[in-house]
């Protein structure tokens, strides 16, 4: 079909559901994320045609709806096969891109890749949804001796070679950086510091909830320690402001603590992209501490079904505790929220009520996280007088909590830290050199 010039920039949302009624409240979103301006919208609650996904007549609709907004693309809210897209294509305007939900999600994910790790990602579930495709077009190809079978284009065996071939390359490279940053975590916590971690599904907070438990935003830290430090925190109303992680020491009196802010979690997501960003999460399934934010103003039972998608994701891998944190407090009423979390008991026992925009009861949240960490462990020790022991009195102060320290004959030290930390101040006492006797 053809038709008038199409603005690269305005799409159109479709979407179909089996039952009930299509919210398409997300994909409205996400497409704003991605840069699209949403013209307007067609939806239909029927099964699934298998040549279109809408009915033939819901698809004239929304050929004429493309037509009328002059839109350079159709955004479904549903996973489209390959034919689908392709029939599509022929029945909409010329020109009107055809872009299904996890295109979609991959592009924004795109846009938002600042790291190679990032980038890899991207790459890495791009492949592998092209895989299927390219699979598709080679086996038909062979099957019907018809290269280009049904529009799907020249098929080529080294093609579908290449993308394996690839995605084999990409995995090695990012086991590589995966094993660089479990040392960077291990270097942390022998340094002294608890590791805490936000999840949770986009918007619900996260980012500006870190900028509040952070000690500054402005980060003065050993970029070599600490590479994945950014000078600030985005907190923005729009999904995936956050791809990559972002790390920062929190403003706690009694004990070091860096809290990461880590991708959101979205609905609807296959295995296959999934599997790619799992390596994002590591930050969560490594912590000492999961803080999982959800959005309190949501409908309760929205609030539910992405708790139960949550502990799905986080206890496949995760084995420290898990607070749940009813972020947005300031945006419903007390009786409301005191509902809610009655409702919600059994998937969030105890959470703890915040809002990370207007400051409430974040103190609240520090304690809870200080209750919530591996207890700290206290030690004495009694030390010789010696320019060594002076030196391994300083490393104390820099990675424990100290209680007090006497300068006698002996040097007495007595401190508070996690146990790993206790057992390395005891085996720099082993260290020592022994002090000839006078």
């Amino acid at each position: 079909m053809t038709g008038t010039h199409r603005d690269p920039e305005r799409a159109v949302i479709a979407k179909r559901v089996d039952s009930g009624t299509a919210d398409t409240g997300e994909i409205r979103e996400l497409a704003r994320a991605a840069g699209y301006t949403v013209a307007g919208e067609v939806t239909q609650t029927r099964t699934e045609d298998a040549a279109l996904c809408l009915g033939e007549g819901k698809v004239g609709e929304l050929a004429a709806l493309v037509a009328e907004t002059g839109a350079g693309s159709v955004i479904f809210d549903n996973r489209l096969g390959p034919y689908q897209t392709f029939n599509l294509g022929n029945e909409l305007p010329e020109g009107c891109e055809v872009i299904d939900r996890f295109r979609l999600i991959l592009d924004i994910f795109g846009q938002r890749a600042r790291t190679r790790k990032a980038q890899l990602q991207v790459e890495l579930a791009e492949l592998r949804y092209e895989l299927p495709r390219a699979e598709a077009k080679t086996s038909l190809a062979k099957r019907d001796e018809r290269p280009g079978f049904m529009g799907l284009g020249e098929y080529d065996e080294s093609r579908e070679r290449d993308i394996k071939s690839r995605i084999s390359r990409i995995k090695d490279e990012l086991e590589q950086i995966e094993h660089d940053e479990e040392h960077r975590r291990e270097t942390r916590r022998e340094s002294g510091f608890d590791l805490v971690a936000l999840a949770g599904y986009t918007n619900a907070g996260k980012s500006t909830l870190l900028r509040r438990l952070a000690a500054d935003l402005d980060v003065d830290e050993n970029e070599d320690l600490h590479p994945d430090l950014d000078t600030t925190a985005e907190s923005q109303d729009k999904l995936f402001t956050t791809l990559g992680t972002t790390t920062r020491r929190a403003a706690m009196d009694r004990r070091d603590v860096l809290v990461t802010d880590t991708v959101g979690f979205i609905s609807d997501l296959p295995h296959w992209l999934v599997e790619s960003f799992k390596s994002t999460l590591d930050a969560v399934y490594r912590a000492d501490l999961v803080l999982l934010v959800v959005d309190v103003s949501e409908p309760v039972e929205d609030i539910r079904d992405k708790l139960v998608t949550s502990h799905d994701t986080l206890y496949e891998r995760n084995e420290a505790p898990i607070v749940t944190v009813l972020n947005k407090v300031d945006k419903v009423p007390r009786e409301e929220v005191e509902r809610k979390m009655e409702a919600l008991a059994a998937l969030a026992p105890d959470p703890v009520a915040v809002s990370g925009q207007e400051g409430i009861d974040i103190d609240l949240l520090e304690a809870r996280i200080e209750r919530e960490l591996p207890p700290y462990e206290r030690e004495r020790l009694v030390l010789p007088m010696t320019d060594e022991t002076m030196s391994l009195v300083s490393w104390i102060h820099d990675h424990t909590r100290v209680n007090d320290v006497d300068y006698g004959d002996q040097v007495v030290v007595d401190f508070e830290a996690r146990p790993e930390i206790v057992e390395r101040a005891r085996a720099k006492v082993g260290e020592l050199p022994v002090p000839e006797s006078a």
